[in-house]
């Protein structure tokens, strides 16, 4: 029992070292970027996603939302966060170069909600000219 929990207590200590490097990394680009009057800027190549009309026992949906860094100083996506938990969007962990291409990968799972007309939001935010930018997904969900 003793091993377990000391396994568990290591793996741990490791993810939490991971998060940390990830974090200071993060921090020195936005730190350079800052002194060098380099700026990172985040381009959609849409901010719109329409999933259809589907049946809610085939409710689960996913698309991608593609953007480029057109700054000129590595794009750090800090946060991808759903209005809802019925939509989880995950991201582009590592820095994006300028000129480069990242996604943002959203799933939308309709089981169990009310059938009809819905629209869910993204709200993404990095180190960005624009910090902060809304992204949507909507569709028709039918029994």
């Amino acid at each position: 029992m003793k091993t377990k929990t000391l396994i568990i207590a290591v793996a741990a200590l490791l993810a939490c070292g991971t998060i940390m490097q990830t974090n200071i990394a993060k921090a020195a680009i936005n730190t350079v970027a800052a002194e060098t009057g380099k700026q990172a800027e985040i381009k959609f190549d849409t901010l719109r996603v329409n999933l259809g009309t589907f049946s809610e026992k085939d409710a689960e949906r996913k698309c991608s939302f593609i953007f480029t860094n057109v700054g000129n100083a590595p794009l750090v996506i800090n946060q991808a966060f759903a209005s809802c938990g019925c939509t989880v969007p995950t991201y582009t962990k590592e820095p994006v170069k300028p000129g480069e291409k990242g996604r943002i990968d959203v799933t939308y799972n309709g089981k169990g909600k009310h059938p009809g007309r819905f629209t869910k939001t993204i709200a993404v935010r990095s180190n960005a000219k624009t910090e902060i930018v809304r992204l949507a997904i909507e569709g028709m969900m039918t029994d």
